[in-house]
């Protein structure tokens, strides 16, 4: 029994291949549009995951400690210590004085104005790198912080890491939007596909519902049609994405050359790649259904 189903359904599957390469214009245009309705939403989703990934990864939130003029060393190595016991922090950096009034005069633009100041004015600091958590609790290890009686001052941009989530969450935002915009557009072309389909088979429908033919048989070449478009546009799709993304790269590794930056962007990864190809094959079938299910009641023998 099972033999004859498996028969059965790979007797389909190869008559709607035959069938789709005796039509090669027609096919290619159509799962080319698909193709490219899909590629755009995930080009997008690439680019954000690479900024999401480059944010979690090589841009952890980091605080500067400013310690008191008058601190000790034995101070100095008891903040260290309490610093390395908080599991939040997952890193400190201590900066002495004189190693920052060094650095200040390498940089600065008037190192003569520097060196005649009467002492150094910088404090010695720490600059921990924290977990990348959230606002409200990187806001009350700032205040804990600040409580330390060694510590002056505690400096911590948090308006960029809000600013950076805020556009990573607009860019999702977008990659749904354009997701549902594109599945309805490839539901809809696969739906008046399969309809034109049925129009030009309704003679052979008709016969095949007089000798005893169900509604499931029928209905099957033609679930297996927009199956397999949709498999199709997936691939071109992703083929596209693989495309843009290597363009991309090639400018963006000579732009960022000149900054001394050693960065690319990620091609959409394997797992992602096999999750678009099932997208785009239940897009395709999903459209059929729908199609088949609207047109097929009404042919009648």
């Amino acid at each position: 029994m099972i033999r004859i189903w498996l028969a059965q359904h790979w007797f389909v599957l190869v008559s709607t291949l035959k069938r789709l390469v005796a039509a090669p214009i027609t096919t290619l245009l159509s799962v080319v549009i698909m193709g490219i309705a899909l590629s755009v939403p995930v080009s997008i989703y690439v680019i954000v995951e690479n900024l999401r990934l480059v944010m979690n990864e090589k841009n952890h939130p980091q605080m500067t400690l400013f310690l008191k003029h008058d601190i000790k060393q034995e101070n100095i190595d008891k903040i260290q210590q309490d610093l390395q016991e908080r599991p939040q922090i997952l890193g400190s950096e201590f900066i002495a004085k004189d190693i920052a009034l060094q650095q200040l005069l390498e940089k600065s633009e008037l190192p003569n104005a520097v060196k005649n100041l009467p002492r150094n004015p910088l404090p010695d600091a720490f600059v921990i790198t924290v977990r990348d958590d959230s606002m409200d609790n990187l806001r009350e290890l700032q205040e804990t912080l600040k409580s330390w009686p060694a510590i002056e001052f505690v400096q911590f941009d948090s308006e960029w890491i809000e600013r950076l989530k805020a556009l990573l969450q607009l860019g999702w935002s977008i990659v749904l939007m354009i997701v549902a915009i594109s599945s309805i557009a490839i539901i809809a072309v696969m739906f008046n596909t399969i309809r034109l389909q049925i129009a030009t088979k309704r003679d052979e429908i008709e016969i095949s519902k007089l000798i005893g033919a169900t509604d499931p048989f029928i209905r099957r070449p033609f679930l297996y049609f927009g199956a397999l478009q949709g498999l199709t546009a997936g691939v071109i799709a992703w083929s596209i994405v693989f495309l843009l993304i290597h363009l991309i790269n090639e400018q963006l590794i000579v732009f960022l050359h000149f900054y001394g930056i050693d960065f690319f962007l990620e091609p959409l990864s394997t797992e992602n790649g096999l999750s678009l190809l099932f997208f785009s094959t239940l897009l395709g079938w999903l459209g059929a259904r729908l199609s088949v299910s609207n047109h097929l009641w009404q042919i009648e023998p």
